[in-house]
This record gives structure tokens, C-alpha cells and sequence, in this order.
């Protein structure tokens, strides 16, 4: 990520429900809880859907027109489980980065990819477990967002003989990166008549 900059930092975001009170009188308000991720270990998140739970990437160094730090936000879409197989299993060890939907790591040019160089020829715990097991700092550092996506397909008839699509996937979206939207560049009128 270079959210506009190196250093960044990530939050998790989840909707939460204000209490009833002199602030909420109708029960009805929520509001945004956002928690700062400041290590690999605290970064190794699942995806909830039903807590709108998304994750924002900011630049604290780069303010907004609003005072608040740039950021992009990933947005899980079609959220599957996380890997199913057994702690046993030899895919469990060799494909361990599937066992979260999200983690963050600093940026190491050797780090690139999530089940390490050779996963098919290691016993498995190569790649981002091997990585994150440092515990180190991505609170405004230079950070790679590593997302999982993946499909838990159960068989129908309708899948045979040609399968339809699974769908699964993110969005990664402007969040007060902006200080306006960037769609609205209409001219600005000239006199406000009609011209032929």
C-alpha cells in the first residue's frame, strides 16, 4: 500500500450500536468503532459481515480536507470461510495464510508470497506464519495488505456438466482520501442563459 505515501497504518472498522440514552432517546443510532492494528499478530484478521466489519488504510502524515488522515478501505465481498481443512492436514501447514482473510505485514522484498517460495516442498509453516511469528510493528510503516479470498462450493445438480460462476472478492475504495467527490467536475456555469 502507498496511500499517498509509504508510511501507513491500518484500522479495523465494525459497526456498533449506541446505547439508548439522552444521545440515542430511539435506540435506532450506530455509529463506526475503528481499533488501530499495530502489529502482525493484531493484524491477522477474519472477515464478519454481519458486524460490517471492513478495514481502512490511512496515512497519518496526509490530512484531509476535514482534518482526517487519507485512507482507502477494503471491503470484503461474497465473504467465504477461512481454510476448512484439519490442523492436521498437510494443506492446513502449507496453506496457512488461508486460515485468516486478511493480514499485514511490513514491506521485505523477500516476502512475496503468502505460502513462501516452495509450498508443495516445505512441512508446511513457510510464507506469512513464518513472517508474522516476529510480531513486528505496521503502525505507520511501509505495509502489504495480504487478503485471502477463496469459495466453499457445494455441489448441485445445476453445476453439471458446465459450472456457473462462484463469486468472492473485495473492493478497495477511497475513504476521505478525497476532500470531495471526484465525479463532480462539471464546469461551472457560465451566465446561466441559453446560448445558439
Amino acid at each position: 500500500m502507498c496511500v499517498d505515501g509509504p508510511l501507513n497504518s491500518v484500522y479495523e472498522v465494525e459497526a456498533v450500536r449506541v446505547p439508548p440514552g439522552p444521545d440515542n432517546p430511539y435506540g435506532n443510532a450506530f455509529t463506526a468503532s475503528e481499533t488501530l492494528l499495530k502489529t502482525e499478530a493484531q493484524a491477522q484478521r477474519t472477515a464478519d459481515p454481519g458486524r460490517g466489519r471492513h478495514w481502512k488504510v490511512v496515512n497519518h502524515a496526509s490530512l484531509n480536507a476535514v482534518g482526517e488522515p487519507v485512507g482507502y478501505k477494503l471491503v470484503p465481498t461474497h465473504v467465504g470461510p477461512v481454510l476448512l481443512a484439519g490442523e492436521g492436514a498437510a494443506i492446513s501447514g502449507r496453506a496457512a495464510f488461508a486460515t485468516r482473510h486478511l493480514w499485514v505485514t511490513p514491506f521485505a522484498a523477500g516476502e512475496r508470497r503468502a505460502a513462501g517460495d516452495f509450498p508443495n516442498q516445505h512441512p508446511g509453516g513457510a510464507g506469512l506464519p513464518e513472517w508474522t511469528a516476529a510480531d513486528r510493528p505496521v503502525m505507520d510503516a511501509d505495509i502489504v495488505l495480504w487478503y485471502t479470498v477463496g469459495t466453499t462450493h457445494f455441489c448441485r445438480p445445476e453445476d453439471f456438466l458446465v459450472m456457473p460462476v462462484e463469486y468472492t472478492g473485495f473492493t478497495l475504495r477511497p475513504a476521505g482520501f478525497f476532500d470531495r467527490n471526484p465525479a463532480t467536475d462539471l464546469a461551472p456555469a457560465s451566465d446561466g442563459g441559453c446560448h445558439t
